[in-house]
């Protein structure tokens, strides 16, 4: 790794702010009932990434890729990890070994922390790259006396826990060395369920008065019967889940609002670039879902699975918005061009910069500006815009025309008219994956359910040992 050039101006700091769960249509701008002013304010002055899709629609395989630049099958990582929830599963890092952002950042002089939830590995010590580091101790869970790690020791959370991470994320910025660097990971475990009797009264008294008129009650889709013990309640009832869901937004919304008051009261914020984007997307009711990637069996990539928000704020880039396809994977690259570091060469990175977009110049022409990809398990998933076309190894296929069909109701694989750009995408897709996935890592002929991954691929254990298996009827 070294440094880019000899520019004397001051580098550029970096704010990612993630959450879990949140679709692309859980916006205020998209949605009107939603409260989060703070973002609206960002969204005046940033380059909305109105096509970013993540790497996986779940979390643990798309938060991996946002750090690494690699896909899933490259870095090991197919499924959320179950950790200590599993009494088989060790301690595992997972990512050990793999060039990770911060890793890069912190040898650059960059000073790392990241508060909130790593679910990329065991999280009671700090991940390489970070010097400070508060952690939920799993992926998900009660937003009050959540399970925590502090100073290396289980603890209980005993404050609301999205408070938490906005207080940690801003005492790390009041004692950081002010000579260096910062970058910043707050990854909020909202608005990831639970929703019912989780949230400060103060955030759902925002929702008392709407049942959600944004929020379409479609129809429940069959690929959900698999699922059916998962979100009854909410499908049985669907307002109050939706409060809560929106509640716990508006909670990060003002954890947002206080992280860019303490970076404003530094004069940091000018000289600050800061992403806002979810790990996946997730559906309350779209598409006769609630869930995301794994709320259906087989796992689905539908738009609000795979598609996420995304703020990008640069210091005097652009702003407005952005059709360009991009894929969460490139993040990683575009983080070490703006921060001015030479990452070394990774071979199994797909990384794409596209800071040049983001700064107002013109638009990257790599190869994702014609295709994003995602993957989950044995299914893959390929668009050029317009057309998504969805192989998976057992079956079923799908091929969606977004343009004619964005809700993507009208499978059209087995079509006779859409031979031409079937076989044109699963080509693609097929070239694709023989050059970027590791054959050892691979998840396509993985015995991938959607419930969980005990193990990292390296343990050596056979399908059955690596991934949770679905609970008996």
């Amino acid at each position: 790794m070294t440094l880019i050039g000899k520019d004397t101006r001051p580098r550029l700091n970096f704010l990612v702010v993630l959450t879990d769960d949140q679709g692309r249509w859980a916006v205020p701008w998209r949605m009107p009932e939603l409260v989060m002013p703070h973002l609206d304010t960002l969204l005046k002055e940033s380059l909305e990434l109105d096509e970013f899709y993540c790497a996986s629609p779940v979390c643990s395989p798309a938060r991996a890729s946002l750090i690494t630049g690699r896909m899933p099958s490259a870095h090991g990582i197919h499924d959320w990890l179950v950790g200590e929830a599993s009494p088989d599963a060790y301690p595992d890092r997972y990512l050990e070994g793999q060039p990770t952002t911060p890793e890069l950042l912190d040898n650059a002089g960059y000073e790392c922390m990241m508060s909130g939830k790593w679910h990329v590995g065991h999280s009671q010590r700090a991940a390489p790259g970070f010097s400070s580091w508060y952690a939920h101790r799993h992926g998900g869970g009660p937003y009050f006396n959540a399970p925590i790690w502090q100073g290396g020791e289980p603890e209980i959370e005993e404050r609301y826990l999205t408070h938490a991470i906005t207080d940690n994320a801003v005492t790390f910025l009041q004692q950081r060395d002010a000579s260096r660097p910062f970058y910043l990971q707050v990854n909020y475990t909202a608005p990831h369920d639970p929703w019912i009797d989780n949230h400060p009264q103060e955030y759902l008294d925002h929702y008392a008065d709407t049942d959600f008129p944004s929020v379409p009650r479609e129809e429940r889709h069959p690929w959900t019967n698999p699922r059916k013990r998962d979100f009854a309640a909410a499908f049985a009832d669907p307002a109050p889940h939706i409060a809560g869901y929106c509640a716990s937004l508006t909670a990060v919304d003002e954890g947002l609002g206080l992280i860019r008051a303490e970076l404003e009261r530094q004069g940091t914020w000018e000289n600050t670039v800061v992403l806002f984007t979810s790990d996946n997307g997730f559906s309350c009711g779209h598409h006769g879902i609630w869930g995301k990637g794994n709320g259906t069996f087989p796992l689905n990539f539908w738009d609000n699975s795979v598609r996420v928000p995304a703020l990008v704020k640069v210091p005097g880039g652009a702003t407005g918005v952005s059709g360009d396809l991009i894929s969460a994977a490139s993040w990683h690259a575009t983080v070490c061009e703006l921060a001015g570091v030479e990452a070394p060469h990774d071979e199994w990175a797909v990384s794409k910069s596209f800071a040049e977009l983001l700064r107002g110049g013109v638009p990257h022409k790599s190869a994702e500006t014609v295709t994003v990809l995602a993957e989950y398990g044995q299914g893959r998933m390929i668009t050029d815009g317009q057309w998504k076309l969805v192989i998976r190894a057992e079956g079923p296929c799908e091929l969606y025309d977004r343009q004619t069909d964005p809700s993507e109701q009208e499978n059209r694989y087995d079509l006779p008219s859409a031979r031409g750009v079937r076989n044109e995408l699963t080509g693609a897709l097929s070239d694709w994956f023989a050059q970027h996935e590791r054959a050892s890592y691979s998840a396509y002929t993985r015995g991938v359910t959607g419930f969980g991954q005990i193990h990292p691929l390296s343990r050596g254990r056979n399908d059955t040992g690596t991934y949770m298996q679905p609970p008996q009827a």
